[in-house]
């Protein structure tokens, strides 16, 4: 019995180190709170808006679409929702007046000049609103990041007055907000 006592001392320690690594970690809310994903889409609507003149627009509603997936601009997947969310929220604290709505991420190419274009149904919404400005964007998905690139378009003739790109690592909260993909709300 002495004998197999170390053999059964290091399978436990083992099973034991291997518990742990597969053990889910606990979030604090210091970690949370510095969360690089939040941070780093905080910074990229801070980047896109550096300088913008307000004024310009008299306090005009600005509406912002769900981030879809370049290759289907029919879908997109929690991260686009989550995405959208964020950049409205730090859009209100650079002291834009986003309307609260849930708006489909619909951008056309017209095939032979490749401009960008609104869906009809957001100019629609846009001039109900009368918003003159909306925020759009695609994400793609590659092997180590997924690349975000964001316009910032004027309602009345579709042409976009900002722009600004950014890569977010493929880390497993990434990957979990890619899981699902659907088309927007």
């Amino acid at each position: 019995m002495s004998a197999r006592r170390p053999l059964l001392l290091a399978l436990l320690a083992l099973m034991s180190a291997c518990a742990s690594t597969n053990a889910p970690q606990n979030a604090s809310y210091e970690a949370a709170a510095a969360n690089r994903f939040v941070l780093a889409n905080r910074d990229a609507i801070n980047k896109l808006v550096a300088g913008f003149d307000l004024a310009s627009i008299d306090d005009s509603p600005v509406l912002i679409a769900t981030i879809v997936n370049v290759n289907d601009l029919r879908l997109t997947a929690p991260l686009g929702r989550t995405l959208s969310e964020q950049y409205a929220s730090q859009m209100v604290n650079a002291g834009f007046n986003v309307k609260e709505m849930k708006l489909r991420g619909d951008v056309f190419v017209k095939e032979e000049t490749g401009e960008l274009l609104l869906s009809r149904e957001i100019k629609e919404i846009a001039q109900s609103h009368h918003a003159s400005y909306v925020l759009v964007g695609t994400y793609s998905v590659a092997a180590s990041v997924t690349y975000v690139s964001l316009k910032f378009v004027r309602t009345e003739d579709s042409r976009i007055v900002r722009g600004f790109d950014y890569a977010l690592p493929n880390d497993k909260d990434i990957n979990k907000l890619l899981q699902v993909a659907l088309p927007p709300p």
